[in-house]
């Protein structure tokens, strides 16, 4: 865990955290994973779920009706004007499972409204 870490895609990122056994997997969803690496304990690593609507990128996609079984592109256009949320958990691997580090973020919608009410 770095203070100034960036992603590699520019060493190829079939080659970064993949080995001659893990392979990224292709399908929609799984394509965009960065590690393919097995955890191994005291592993740290980041947790970033998230979502972005790029107005540019709907519209190609949607024009070519591009994974269409994956994408209501009716509720997508409700949403075209979001931006979009990343969280980000820092989390260390233990023996059993797994641990939090730093402070919990608000990921429910009553815990962020609460937040945003303060």
């Amino acid at each position: 865990m770095g203070m100034d870490a960036h992603d590699m895609e520019g060493l190829g990122e079939d080659y970064v955290g993949y080995t001659d056994t893990i392979k990224r997997n292709p399908q929609f969803g799984f394509c965009s994973l960065r590690m393919g690496k097995a955890l191994e304990v005291n592993h740290v690593m980041t947790v970033e779920p998230g979502v972005y609507f790029i107005p540019e990128l709907i519209n190609r996609w949607k024009a070519e009706n591009k994974l269409a079984q994956f994408i209501n592109y009716d509720k997508v256009e409700e949403y075209r004007d979001f931006g979009g949320v990343r969280l980000e958990d820092c989390v260390l691997v233990t023996k059993e499972a797994w641990r939090l580090l730093g402070k919990p973020i608000p990921k429910s919608i009553e815990e962020v409204e609460t937040l945003t009410s303060i």
